[in-house]
């Protein structure tokens, strides 16, 4: 952004305005009545509870340009403050073309770039030298894992990655260490955690550094420290204008707060009913209390949509009336739009995942008949792991598409770890493969080992799988390192050989539960993780495709080939319902609106708060349409090849009735929204996480048992089944278990013989 020329004491003159008014600027003459209410109620505090489509960034733009033009301060005495650095550049250049170069001298930008421009004056208060860096997220990690090893703390066990999320949300929330309440500590770092966040604040005062959560903590920590600074900016902003307030964090509304205390002529625009970044440090409470935080506030409420239909928003606003908390407002249509009601929302039931995709690519095909351009239109998912579907099937029919916000499914790195797995299981001479998953999860096995893999493969013209052989009858490794590298490779030749027994998603399942590769993401306690372990589930529905892996990685690299994406203007979007927010589309496909799915299972874990964060996000999505807007969902899915039937969501019962239409549902459930018989898949997955090699020794101790299956007693195991139980599979068909442990059963088939198998693929016999 750019600094403004003047010092805070060495201001130039400034003129203020003259007793006759001037004429009222032509872009006051386009607003309507609560608009116009918003851009001139110029002293004390206004909340502008702005809904999805009215206008807002007009309004804040307008309202900035206004204080400006009617004289109220010069503008190096007016903060503006936005979210993304987008919204500062968009608003930079409409006050630009409103007012001229004056424009220029106005606080405006991101929080961190403001932060940041105040600490640079400062930093010497809180230990900084003038040039200091701000550190990017690998060198965050890199310097708490070097003061994680220094206090003996295993990296392995708490990754620095986790125990950095602990210290950003500690500052989000404005805590010093000497701050943090001792029970948000708990056990993390083995209980360490506010020790290490010390170390690491003294660590970059040391190497003249902070981090991005610095920026503002450190003007935070300077305010509490030196009253007369924080008394300068409090006299220097005579006026505040703050965007999107519902995604502010503590720590940004402490900042605002203390600015604001002097004047009080803040403005804040924002929408309670979009609050959906909680789990990023947002706090919806911080709009809930404004009028409590700052006493006499006004509020103007924008309800006039100039975006979507009436059917469209009385959905929207019918769905969003059955949150509790919230300081309610409700849509309308204005302008043309006024003039029709629009299609109602399209509810549409489906049998499964696969026949979801191929209706919302008909419909997207029959809208593009009808004279719609793919471009605008999107698919809005709740979470990641349901683009799969979609993405095979527009690849199989050679439908431009473009992803937004995220990778393409097989570009994730949770799947291109397991694929590495698959890939060296079908084709042994695969070094990239190799070098990839040796570590992965991790085995002890570091780049000085695998160094020493390389140089005996140079030497011997051989893969790396085969050189790794070759030196486990040496001394090359340290004893720890070549004990982890054995059962590495034993594990690897086991699996290979499995491929010839078992289907592929059972042996992909196996290999992810036994290689401990989807413990550690289940144990991995950053935000994103569940999200990844539902991709690997994905996956292995996926391979139930397929009768063979190699058939599987050409169809992978067919997929990468056709890239659908590149070069295309008229494409359809896919992406997150977090990602949509402040975009639209004509045409909106909303999918997978089932308990479990959306609201998602962790939602419905984490009480009313989370039920109600979910709620928003679907008048999030809904919001997103300007024409069209399409529900849908599935009667049944296939996760971890099971298939579970969950009943649709209570969020398509909450939309009113007369703005929706239903169709499709051919006799789905639609029963209550408690939890469905599958939860206990969907929380969590797939059998006791299993260790490194504890796969193996089970199967070691089961071969060794030998006939001690057969006189087990004839007790459920916790898979369900029990000995004498009839069942079938889909590839060996049916059969009669004969023994149960765990998640794993021995079965006597018809006429595959005797197989030993996970239970999540078998079904009782009644069943099929």
């Amino acid at each position: 952004m750019i600094d403004d020329p003047f010092e805070l004491n060495d201001e130039p003159a400034f003129e203020p305005a003259p007793v006759a008014p001037q004429a009222p600027p032509p872009w006051l003459s386009g607003l309507n009545p609560e608009q116009a209410a918003a851009v001139k109620t110029t002293e004390g505090p206004l909340l502008v509870l702005s809904g999805a489509g009215t206008g807002k960034t007009r309004v804040l733009t307008t309202r900035l340009a206004h204080i400006l033009y009617q004289r109220l301060a010069p503008p190096w005495n007016v903060l503006a403050v936005t979210f993304t650095n987008r919204a500062a550049k968009e608003m930079r250049e409409r006050l630009g073309a409103m007012i001229g170069p004056v424009s220029e001298q106005v606080w405006l930008g991101t929080f961190h770039a403001l932060g940041l421009k105040m600490l640079r004056r400062h930093c010497d208060l809180v230990g900084l030298r003038s040039g200091f860096s701000i550190l990017d997220t690998d060198d965050q990690n890199r310097v708490l894992k070097g003061l994680m090893e220094l206090a003996h703390i295993d990296t392995k066990k708490w990754p620095p990655n986790i125990v950095m999320g602990a210290i950003q949300r500690w500052k989000d929330r404005g805590w010093t260490p000497d701050a943090v309440p001792p029970h948000e500590v708990g056990d993390i770092a083995d209980g360490k955690a506010l020790e290490l966040y010390g170390a690491y604040q003294k660590r970059l005062i040391e190497v003249n550094a902070c981090d991005f959560g610095d920026l503002l903590l450190h003007v935070l920590t300077i305010f509490q420290a030196e009253p007369g600074i924080l008394a300068e900016y409090q006299a220097r902003f005579r006026y505040i204008l703050v965007d999107e307030y519902q995604d502010a964090n503590v720590s940004q509304y402490l900042w605002l707060r203390l600015l604001a205390r002097q004047h009080k002529n803040i403005c804040c625009v924002g929408d309670d009913d979009q609050s959906i970044y909680s789990w990023r440090g947002a706090e919806v409470g911080n709009i809930l209390r404004f009028e409590h935080d700052f006493p006499g506030a006004n509020i103007v409420r924008l309800e006039r949509n100039y975006r979507s239909t009436p059917a469209i928003l009385g959905a929207a606003s019918g769905l969003i009336r059955n949150n509790a908390t919230r300081l309610g407002k409700d849509l309308r249509a204005a302008g043309s739009l006024s003039q029709e009601t629009g299609d109602k929302v399209t509810i549409h039931g489906v049998w499964d995942g696969e026949a979801e995709a191929r209706w919302v690519l008909d419909t997207a095909q029959s809208l593009q008949r009808n004279g719609a351009r793919l471009s605008d239109m999107a698919i809005l998912v709740r979470a990641g792991f349901q683009t799969r579907e979609f993405e095979e099937r527009f690849i199989t029919t050679g439908t431009p598409y473009r992803m937004i916000g995220g990778l393409r499914f097989y570009e994730r790195a949770e799947i291109r770890d397991a694929i590495a797995y698959v890939r060296l299981l079908s084709q042994p001479d695969d070094d990239l493969a190799f070098e990839r998953i040796v570590n992965l999860p991790k085995r002890g096995l570091g780049d000085a080992s695998v160094q020493v893999l390389h140089l005996a493969s140079r030497a011997q013209g051989m893969s790396l799988l085969n050189a790794a052989r070759t030196v486990l009858d040496t001394d090359e490794l340290k004893p720890r390192a070549r004990n982890s590298l054995r059962t590495f490779v034993e594990d690897i030749d086991r699996w290979a050989t499995l491929r010839t027994t078992m289907p592929p998603a059972e042996l992909v399942a196996t290999v992810l539960d036994e290689s401990g590769y989807l413990a550690m993401w289940k144990a991995d306690k950053a935000p994103e993780a569940p999200g990844r372990v539902e991709n690997l589930q994905e996956l292995v529905s996926a391979l139930e495709d397929y009768t063979d892996l190699q058939e599987f990685l050409e169809h992978i690299a067919l997929v990468m080939e056709n890239d659908t994406r590149a070069g295309v203007e008229d494409a359809i979007t896919l992406m997150t319902l977090h990602a949509a927010k402040g975009l639209e589309f004509d045409h909106v496909f909303l999918p997978g609106w089932e308990e479990q799915v959306f609201p998602h299972r962790r939602a419905l874990e984490g009480g009313l708060s989370a039920l109600e964060e979910e709620r928003r996000l679907a008048y999030v999505g809904l919001t997103r349409a300007r024409r069209r807007a399409f529900v849908s969902y599935a009667g049944s899915r296939r996760v971890f090849n099971q298939w579970h039937s969950n009943p649709k969501s209570r969020f398509v019962d909450e939309i009113p009735a007369e703005f929706k239409e239903e169709d499709g549902e051919m006799g789905l459930t639609a029963g209550s929204h408690g939890m469905s018989e599958s939860y206990s898949t969907w929380n969590g997955g797939w059998g006791k996480p299993s260790g490194k090699g504890t796969g193996w020794e089970r199967r070691k101790a089961e071969e060794k048992a030998g006939q001690n299956w057969q006189v087990a007693k004839r007790e459920p195991s916790k898979s369900g089944f029990a000995r004498g139980d009839r069942v079938f599979h889909q590839k060996f068909g049916y059969g009669e278990v004969i023994a149960a442990e765990d998640d794993k059963l021995q079965i006597a088939f018809d006429k595959a013989g005797q197989k030993k198998v996970m239970a999540g693929f078998v079904k009782p016999a009644d069943e099929v």
